[in-house]
């Protein structure tokens, strides 16, 4: 991911009069005067990947510097209770949360899989997204009406749409996960007024509280009974909803200005995403599951990890901080609402179009089979996976006289072109292990 400055502020960072702070080596959005140390500017954009950020269970405003300024509510309490960024970030928790929970019936209970999987992948999620946040379809009880979200979309799916919604299972399903969703409100509610009591020792009281009441939530999205008899897809879905609520406990820590736990949390949840992505991948079993996981997967990677890894960059920044730049960044006037409009704008101009993560896999499987695809995604987060198959590779292009199949080379091409030539190699190994045992056994 790459921040955006205004025109003069790129000059000064070319140009080494002003630095852009990095943390951990990741930059985090804010630029310094290099001479005076005194905090300039904060970044006006973000892109991923030459694509404008638009996260799919990460709210973008934790991009947003003010958002996650930790310290700087040790000596503005009352600036950061009357701030809205609080309300804004659960607001669109809620709105992930209640989007993500409604696909799920349509992927667990939809009797032709390929229609159901299609109906509700990243582009038409993205789209179900905007339509709550303006407004345009009403929330009840936590989940969307998926015939009037889904209507315009062909005979088939609204046909599935129907029998799902009248099938038995189905009023199970909206109990157990309304249940928790109408938890999960309560808990956000509470966080809230949490924030606003001028009595410390109950603010504190009520934060706690809170965070016992999302902890509650999570064992309904990820109960390990339900986990093992539903799809991949039904999977990545259910974990999509346990992650924000995982930031929403990130956030109880935050608001205490607990920094150790919010870094720690922060690099748990990471870790947790990426494992639980694993599972999902090594369930996958058709390509039906592959057209739907491998873009939204792709999305995940590229966007929400990103976001989350600023987060913990800033924060660990901040704990780095003496207490005369604490007090230099608390004075600095920059001003962030231009991140937050542009964000913004952006997620309202991208959000129609097709993803580019579908037009990547969709070039991509033009080109790979299956089991590559698979091993495509897994890169993303194993990166050790695939120095594994570059060793391969060349053990045995070494074998076969490929000269130039070298580490050096190897290191410099696509998780395609790896998983690829991993598989050649492969098959071509097995094939002769199996020549080697019908001439012995001859």
């Amino acid at each position: 991911m790459l921040f955006e400055f205004i025109s003069t502020i790129k000059a000064g960072i070319d140009s080494g009069q002003y630095l852009e702070i990095l943390s951990n080596g990741i930059p985090i959005g804010i630029v310094r005067d290099t001479t005076s140390g005194s905090f300039l500017a904060y970044a006006v954009g973000a892109i991923a990947s030459n694509h404008p950020l638009l996260p799919l269970t990460v709210p973008i405003q934790f991009l947003i510097p003010g958002v996650n300024m930790v310290q700087d509510y040790i000596a503005f309490p009352q600036s950061y209770q009357q701030s809205s960024s609080l309300q804004t970030v659960l607001k669109s928790l809620q709105t992930n949360i209640s989007v993500l929970q409604a696909t799920i019936a349509l992927i667990e209970l939809g009797k032709i899989p390929s229609v159901a999987l299609e109906a509700v992948n990243l582009r038409q999620t993205l789209k179900l997204k905007k339509e709550v946040e303006e407004m345009q379809l009403e929330l009840k009880n936590g989940f969307i009406d998926l015939q009037k979200a889904l209507k315009a979309q062909g005979a088939e799916v609204r046909q599935i749409v129907k029998e799902v919604v009248h099938d038995i299972n189905f009023e199970q399903h909206c109990t157990v996960l309304g249940r928790a969703y109408s938890l999960f409100m309560q808990a956000c509610n509470r966080l809230q007024s949490a924030m606003e009591s001028p009595d410390i020792s109950q603010r504190k009281s009520e934060i706690d509280s809170a965070r016992e009441m999302f902890l509650e939530v999570l064992a309904d999205y990820i109960n390990p009974q339900i986990l093992e008899k539903v799809s991949a897809p039904g999977q990545l879905r259910r974990f999509e909803c346990a992650w924000a609520i995982e930031q929403a406990i990130v956030i109880t820590y935050q608001v205490q200005n607990q920094v150790a736990f919010v870094s720690d949390r922060l690099c748990h949840l990471r870790d947790k995403i990426k494992e639980h992505i694993c599972t999902v991948i090594n369930n996958c079993e058709t390509y039906d599951e592959l057209n739907f996981l491998f873009p939204e997967i792709s999305r995940v990677c590229k966007h929400d990890l990103p976001i989350l890894e600023v987060w913990q960059a800033r924060v660990d920044w901040l704990r780095s901080l003496s207490p005369v730049e604490i007090k230099l960044l608390a004075k600095n006037n920059c001003n962030d609402s231009e991140l937050a409009d542009t964000l913004v704008t952006n997620q309202t101009k991208i959000v129609l179009s097709v993803p580019p993560e579908q037009l990547v896999y969709e070039d991509l499987a033009e080109k790979s089979h299956f089991y590559s695809l698979l091993d495509q995604m897994i890169f993303m987060f194993k990166p050790v996976l695939r120095q594994e198959y570059e060793v391969y590779i060349n053990q045995q292009a070494q074998a076969a006289g490929h000269k130039i199949l070298i580490p050096k080379n190897l290191q410099q091409v696509s998780d395609m072109t790896v998983a690829n030539l991993y598989y050649y190699f492969k098959v071509r190994d097995e094939s002769n292990i199996e020549e080697t045992l019908e001439a012995i056994t001859a």
